[in-house]
């Protein structure tokens, strides 16, 4: 889409992922079997025809600047345009080791590049956003309502900690902004915003000129009176990835039909790095129900309920039941784990047994051996 510019916010601010994001930005966290959560975000402008899009980072990115690379998996390989990685936003403060403090403050450390977009609209998104929504027809709501600020919401409530919500009129207009409410009233952001580049431009340099950092509070809340914000509601599955609980509830939703079936449809595919990895190999005497089961991967055992990322070994005799198995785990004979998320490399010898629960699965550190 020629007129639509992306731009993805990516930063560390989600103590409740615990071990999950020890080595890596929320974005960068593997999900369903082969993606990372910013898949879905940088598929979603792909396939609406967005091919510039910048990533703003802070924090711990170099997982994710592995991951993305120069954009190829999602055309946005470009001489001109493309995926631009934007560092770290300037500041007299070591962002490093200092807590995100608001998108507008981060818009403001990369306000040159702002300046440099080709297109007149600009779609503002989140990274840790699981989704897949059709960003065409959201720009073209936006150019027919001729709102300022169209925002994507939904009437989920999945996520209320550190969220916003929107109260709409009969039109679709925002009425009442509500940001950290202690009753969550109206319709969920999604944190996906639509406006213009003059408009963007102009916000940046007044919240600039004012000290002001948080876009929810000092644009969507006090500026209510002077900016026409309209919803956008979206009625798919949508799910922001804030903690270790939420990120196991939605990577067993994955292993519904209905819900893999919405979120890796064809008509908007989900691209994901290739990792060129051999045919999975399941012995005679192995049992696989209900799991998704990547490339690479040798299961001698039972895997039941799960999901395991390539390369993922499964010994004989073993048991592995309601888990989630990063790249390269190695699950020893004999052994038995159930609510359990290993991360990368992770070794359980033989033997052993591993239980967790639905409601706090136990989570493995990377390369970590148990």
């Amino acid at each position: 889409m020629n007129g639509l510019h992306g731009v993805i916010f990516s930063y560390e601010k989600e103590p409740g992922l615990r071990e999950l994001v020890e080595h890596r930005m929320p974005a960068s966290i593997p999900f369903g079997g082969r993606y990372r959560i910013i898949d879905f975000m940088l598929s979603n402008m792909q396939n609406a025809g967005v091919t510039d899009v910048g990533i703003v980072l802070h924090g711990n990115y170099q997982s994710l600047l592995d991951h993305v690379g120069n954009g190829k998996t999602w055309d946005m390989s470009r001489k001109y345009g493309g995926l631009r990685i934007l560092p770290p936003f300037a500041d007299n403060r070591k962002y490093q080791s200092e807590e995100f403090r608001g998108k507008m403050e981060a818009l403001a450390g990369v306000r040159s590049y702002l300046e440099e977009i080709r297109q007149d609209y600009v779609v503002l998104a989140d990274s840790d956003l699981i989704i897949n929504i059709d960003l065409g027809a959201v720009y073209d709501a936006h150019l027919a309502s001729g709102a300022d600020i169209t925002c994507v919401c939904s009437s989920d409530y999945r996520q209320t900690e550190d969220a916003t919500f929107f109260v709409l009129d009969g039109d679709g207009r925002v009425v009442r902004t509500l940001a950290d409410p202690k009753r969550p009233e109206g319709y969920h952001s999604l944190e996906i915003y639509v406006m213009s580049k003059e408009l963007l431009l102009r916000l940046v340099d007044e919240c600039e000129a004012e000290e002001k950092v948080s876009f929810r509070k000092d644009v969507l809340v006090a500026m209510r009176d002077r900016l026409d914000v309209r919803g956008y509601v979206f009625d798919g599955l949508a799910a922001q990835i804030r903690t270790v609980k939420e990120y196991y509830d939605r990577s067993m939703d994955m292993l519904r039909p209905r819900v893999y079936r919405e979120l890796s449809t064809a008509a908007r595919p989900i691209r994901a790095k290739e990792d060129d990895e051999t045919p999975t190999y399941l012995a005679p005497e192995s049992k696989v129900v209900n799991a998704l089961v990547a490339d690479g991967c040798i299961v001698e055992g039972m895997v039941e309920n799960s999901i395991l990322f390539p390369g993922v070994t499964v010994g004989r005799g073993a048991v592995v039941k309601n888990s989630v198995l990063f790249k390269g785990v190695s699950v020893g004979e004999d052994v038995s784990v159930s609510y359990v998320i290993a991360d990368k490399n992770v070794t359980v010898g033989r033997g052993g047994t591993l239980i967790g629960h639905e409601n706090y699965p136990i989570v493995i550190a990377k390369d970590a051996a148990v």
